[in-house]
């Protein structure tokens, strides 16, 4: 089967999606597809192993760099560029599916043009702060309504987690008839085997918790913030031992100004990092914290388990209970509020003991999402679209 993949960014890009694209994309090859990505982070073809890379990115001076500077019509920049370099192919050879993010709907144009499908991550709108000016008010509107036409135009849809099928399904206003599958993303293999032969850190200094994500309100960092204050002033006192917070993807730029200097120096802002780096600091940390309002799935959570940390996740995400809390990988704050995350957090800064029992469940929950049950999976839906879209034809 020949299919093409539409990705914002790819590795070596440190992201979330671009982590998820070459999963989706090896496990596709690996399953006997021929793959060809298309990814707006960079320009020219490349080859990575069985992975043909065309970037499609656009040039700032370009006329559709112009028009990303336009309110709401902005978001088409990018979409007019993919929808051009995917159809100069398709027209020299066919593609059998094209898969696309439902973020941001880079493959809004192509719904007529070729057999899409889109894989849901969350949704634009889960991710964006309440309020704003005009503009961004006026961006939002248009991206949602752009990730709308782009869902109920494919001819299958795939999500990460039932609950999450269900959530998007309701956000889109999806026709039950479209085959909507099920499937979990999968690690690297290399990030599996290291973090199954990481030991865990012992001996003194501060305890060492790691965050990884944006600093957004979806991802709890209101909270992360609002407990450090909180535990810091425990450390101060003696109540608690020492403790730093590692934050992976979050610039120095992006912490409050207004934050106090105590709590500022437990911070460590670490920006974007490579996944090197970020697999030494899942090594390094005694904890990671994972406090998210809401998960299409959760690499982070997964990322975890594979090195035996345990996590501090949110009751409020179904993601977080179902890996988390579910697999006994480490507490659920009660409430997204930056006092439940301080109670969630306090055992494990204060207990090596809580540590290593976390630590010992989450070592036996991991390797649960393979790369050969990512393209299993994900194969049989774009037979299963295929099918009913040869049977409506």
């Amino acid at each position: 089967m020949r299919t093409a993949l539409i990705a914002w960014d790819y590795p070596p890009s440190p992201s979330g999606l671009s982590t998820a694209a070459r999963e989706i994309a090896e496990s596709l090859a690996a399953a006997g597809a021929e793959v060809t990505v298309f990814t707006t982070d960079r320009t020219g073809a490349s080859q990575e192993g069985p992975i043909r890379i065309l970037g499609c990115s656009v040039s700032p001076s370009s006329r559709l760099g112009g028009l990303r500077r336009w309110a709401a019509a902005g978001h088409l920049a990018a979409p007019l560029a993919i929808r051009r370099a995917v159809l100069r192919e398709h027209r020299r050879q066919p593609f059998a599916v094209v898969e696309a993010t439902n973020w941001y709907a880079p493959a809004v144009l192509l719904a007529r043009h070729v057999p899409l499908v889109t894989r849901n991550s969350t949704p634009a709108a889960y991710s964006r702060a309440p309020g704003g000016s005009l503009r961004d008010r006026l961006d939002g509107r248009f991206a949602d309504r752009l990730e709308r036409a782009q869902a109920r135009g494919s001819i299958g849809l795939l999500s990460n987690t039932a609950d999450h099928a269900r959530r998007v399904a309701a956000e889109y206003g999806l026709d039950p008839a479209v085959p909507h599958a099920v499937a979990g993303l999968s690690l690297p293999p290399a990030m599996l085997r290291r973090g199954r032969e990481a030991g865990y850190p012992e001996g003194e200094g501060p305890v060492r918790a790691l965050f990884v994500g944006r600093a957004e309100h979806r991802k709890g960092f209101d909270m992360i913030l609002g407990a450090t204050a909180r535990l810091d002033a425990e450390a101060r006192s003696g109540a608690l031992p020492p403790f730093r917070i590692a934050l992976a993807g979050v610039p120095p730029e992006d912490l409050p100004g207004d934050l106090a200097p105590s709590t500022r120096e437990r911070l460590e802002p670490l920006g974007r990092v490579p996944e090197e780096r970020l697999a030494q600091l899942y090594e390094d940390a005694h904890l990671v914290l994972a406090p998210s309002r809401y998960e299409s799935f959760g690499l982070v959570y997964q990322e975890a388990i594979a090195f035996g940390r345990p996590i501090v996740a949110c009751t409020v995400d179904a993601s977080g209970s179902l890996f988390v809390g579910d697999t006994g990988s480490g507490p659920l704050a009660r409430t997204d509020t930056s006092e439940a995350l301080a109670d969630a957090m306090r055992p494990l800064l204060a207990e090596p003991g809580e540590r290593r029992r976390l630590r010992a469940n989450a070592l036996r929950a991991a390797g649960r999402f393979t790369r050969e049950t990512l393209g299993t999976e994900t194969l049989a839906l774009y037979r299963a679209a295929l099918e009913r879209q040869g049977r409506k034809g």
